[in-house]
């Protein structure tokens, strides 16, 4: 009996040896959670890196926190990247970290540039001087395109960012391009147009449109006040686009691809569609407020994702509708879940 013990320890120190080990930078936000679910599931062995903080955000990984492995690292500290990489080894890294919200980047574009643009070579140049043979993912995103210069957009387009958030990332695509091509690095950039999801950050229209509209549900407030209510995007599930994001790293070369639903909608009617979802007229309640409108406006992005679907296999399973239902399912439960908390404890009444 001893003996089966043993040899089945043996087994499982060799299985552990021999599963793949992958590293995630920004595993704490939306997409970080969603794709270590996803490695996890493939049996990878996971390591995420976090900026070393007093009180980190772990809130989207709580329920993986145990299957994963947190390493302090900072992408402004190329120190930092090269000992993480030395002591974890990975076969991939996954570079979702940055600073990412379009608004922010104007009011911080130094910093934006310094973490979601430089951010990126200090990975890269850790990635030449530990591991060549490791494979990176960059995040590249849609707002390179910005005001676009042809519809839809596809690798093939010309970028033309409209904030500092978006010419960061034209800086770290670019970049990714020229490690792989200087070093023969395995680089790839997936140019992903918006995706959301309910962990998405209230600050981002999808959550504060659904998250408005549970609350307006619950009589928690009487409006929802938001920006230009035609600008159209490109909305998907972020649980599908992280599921590109791994394939690019499996196949034989590595290349840049769009990943996108193909369609695209108005915040307009992604109001019509929350608000209908929990029987309410969204004209009632919507105000349209010039204050929340960009400097610099980015009036259509809709994708052309032909060659993921074709090179990758790969095509998203959520529709637009679905996604806000899902979301906004979501929102509700939490919000009357936060009524009910407040009527049995006052003190924790929800804003």
């Amino acid at each position: 009996m001893a003996g089966l013990e043993n040899g089945y320890r043996r087994d499982m120190i060799m299985a552990e040896a021999n599963a793949p080990r992958a590293v995630i930078t920004g595993i704490t936000g939306q997409d970080g959670s969603y794709l270590a679910e996803l490695l996890l599931e493939k049996g990878y062995e996971v390591h995420g890196i976090v900026r070393r903080a007093s009180t980190p955000n772990l809130e989207r990984i709580d329920h993986i926190k145990d299957q994963i492995t947190i390493v302090a690292a900072d992408l402004q500290d190329q120190a930092s990247v090269i000992n993480a990489l030395n002591t974890i080894r990975p076969r991939e890294v996954y570079n979702l970290a940055a600073q990412s919200f379009v608004p922010t980047s104007w009011q911080q574009p130094i910093l934006t540039g310094d973490i979601t643009g430089l951010g990126v070579t200090r990975m890269l140049e850790a990635i030449h001087v530990v591991d060549k043979s490791i494979r990176f993912y960059q995040a590249s995103s849609s707002e390179m395109f910005g005001h676009a210069q042809e519809v839809p957009q596809r690798e093939s387009t010309p970028f033309y960012p409209r904030s500092p958030y978006g010419v960061a990332k034209v800086y770290g695509h670019w970049i990714t391009v020229n490690y792989r091509e200087s070093y023969d690095m395995f680089a790839v950039s997936g140019i992903l147009f918006n995706h959301e999801s309910p962990r998405r950050g209230l600050e981002f229209v999808t959550r504060k449109v659904t998250d408005g509209v549970a609350r307006i549900k619950q009589g928690l407030q009487s409006e929802l006040r938001l920006g230009n209510l035609e600008s159209k995007r490109d909305w998907g599930y972020a649980k599908d686009y992280v599921r590109a994001m791994w394939l690019m790293l499996q196949q034989d070369a590595p290349d840049d691809y769009v990943v996108s639903s193909d369609e695209t909608h108005t915040v307009r009617e992604m109001c019509e569609v929350a608000f209908s979802h929990v029987g309410l007229d969204y004209l009632d309640y919507v105000r349209e407020c010039p204050e929340f409108f960009r400097p610099a406006e980015v009036h259509i992005l809709l994708g052309d994702s032909s060659k993921a679907r074709e090179a990758l296999n790969w095509e998203p399973e959520y529709s637009f509708e679905a996604l806000i239902r899902l979301m906004m399912d979501e929102d509700m439960d939490r919000v009357e879940r936060e009524v009910e908390n407040a009527a049995l404890h006052p003190a924790t009444r929800p804003r």
